[in-house]
């Protein structure tokens, strides 16, 4: 019988242990495109998993989903968006959408329409939600390039939720940080990017 009850004892303390690492570890979803997924590199090598090792030694532990998919747009992400919310139900969220709406030169309305509509789902379900923008090259003319590059802080503004205004500010005048593409960051610009969302996130952590 003794044997039994230190069984039964050393499995409640397992699982009180686990309970408690799991409670410490809420998730921060990262809901991107192309330039979150890693897209040419490991996925191990992406911002995301490096940000989740950097939130570990600021002593601010969480579990990092990344469900960012290349070639994502703000239509196929608000699709996508409801279930993942349900399967891993974030306490932060980061989107970092819209830049493939805008190399398709997609109205700057409609993207904005959809990003608005996943802060106030993710706000809904009880998550704070980081926006992380991005700017299109001048060839898009500046009509619509200062159209994009300002939904980022107005929405931001409109649901205040966090910002980063451009995902690409550490990396951009280091052209040996892309990829012959010239549009994804290679492996070694990660760090740099992963750093940037960490101290933006900052407040909401």
């Amino acid at each position: 019988m003794g044997k039994v009850w230190r069984a039964v004892l050393q499995l409640t303390v397992f699982c009180s242990i686990a309970l408690q690492a799991s409670a410490a570890a809420p998730v921060l979803l990262v809901f991107g495109d192309s330039l979150s997924a890693g897209y040419g590199i490991a996925a191990s090598q992406a911002w995301p998993v490096r940000l989740e090792a950097d939130l570990a030694r600021q002593g601010k532990p969480y579990t990092v989903v990344n469900a960012s998919v290349s070639g994502e747009t703000t239509d196929g992400g608000l699709t996508r968006f409801p279930q993942a919310l349900k399967i891993h139900k974030p306490k932060l969220v980061i989107i970092e959408l819209g830049a493939n709406d805008g190399l398709r030169g997609l109205p700057v309305a409609k993207s904005k329409s959809n990003l608005g509509a996943m802060i106030a789902a993710a706000q809904k379900a009880g998550a704070r939600v980081h926006l992380v923008g991005m700017q299109m090259p001048p060839n898009y003319g500046p009509d619509y390039t200062r159209a994009f590059a300002a939904m980022y802080p107005a929405l931001a503004k409109q649901y205040r939720a966090g910002l980063t205004p451009f995902l690409l500010a550490p990396v951009i005048n280091r052209p040996d940080w892309f990829q012959p593409d010239q549009l994804h960051p290679v492996a070694a610009a990660q760090p740099a990017i992963a750093a940037m969302i960490a101290r933006d996130i900052a407040p909401l952590l």
